[in-house]
C-alpha cells in the first residue's frame, strides 16, 4: 500500500468519524487493513496539516495557516519558560504537537527548530536573549487570546 492511499484513508477517517487520539486512527486504519507505526502516523497528520481540536482531528485550511497559531496557544498553551536557548512550552495533554506544528508553520527566524512530546514543546533558540524573545512572543499571543 502506497503513502498516498493510507493518507487518502486518514482524510476519509477524520472527514466522517470524531477521531480524538493517534490510538483511535491507528485503531480505525487497522479495521481498515492498514497498519501504521506511531511515527508514521506523527509525520502523516504533519504533511496532511491535521490538527488536534477538542473535537478531534481536523484539516487546518490555507486560510487558517496565520491565525492557527493564536487560535491553539490559546486554547491548549498553559505556561511559556525560558531556560539558556531553550524555551518550554506546556500545553494541555495530547495537544502539544499541534501547537508545535503551528509554530514550525509561522516560520519564525528566531526558531532554530521544536520538538513536541504530549504535554510539552521545547522550542531551540541560537542563545538565550532569542529565548527570551520567544517567550515574550509567546506571552503576547497568549495575551491576546
Amino acid at each position: 500500500m502506497s503513502k498516498s492511499y493510507r493518507q487518502g484513508q486518514i482524510l476519509k477517517l477524520v472527514r466522517s468519524k470524531r477521531i480524538l487520539t493517534q490510538d483511535e486512527l491507528a485503531h480505525q486504519l487497522r479495521e481498515l487493513g492498514i497498519s501504521a507505526t506511531q511515527v508514521t502516523l506523527s509525520r502523516d497528520i504533519r504533511d496532511l496539516r491535521l490538527v488536534k481540536t477538542r473535537e478531534g482531528y481536523q484539516e487546518m485550511a490555507d486560510e487558517e495557516k496565520g491565525p492557527a497559531l493564536q487560535l491553539l496557544a490559546a486554547e491548549f498553551v498553559l505556561d511559556v519558560r525560558c531556560a539558556q536557548n531553550l524555551v518550554v512550552v506546556k500545553t494541555a495533554p495530547g495537544n502539544a504537537n499541534s501547537v508545535a506544528q503551528a509554530l514550525d508553520q509561522e516560520e519564525w527566524p528566531e526558531v532554530v527548530g521544536t520538538i513536541a512530546g504530549d504535554n510539552n514543546i521545547l522550542v531551540i533558540a541560537p542563545d538565550r536573549s532569542t529565548a527570551e524573545v520567544i517567550q515574550e512572543k509567546l506571552m503576547a499571543i497568549l495575551e491576546k487570546g
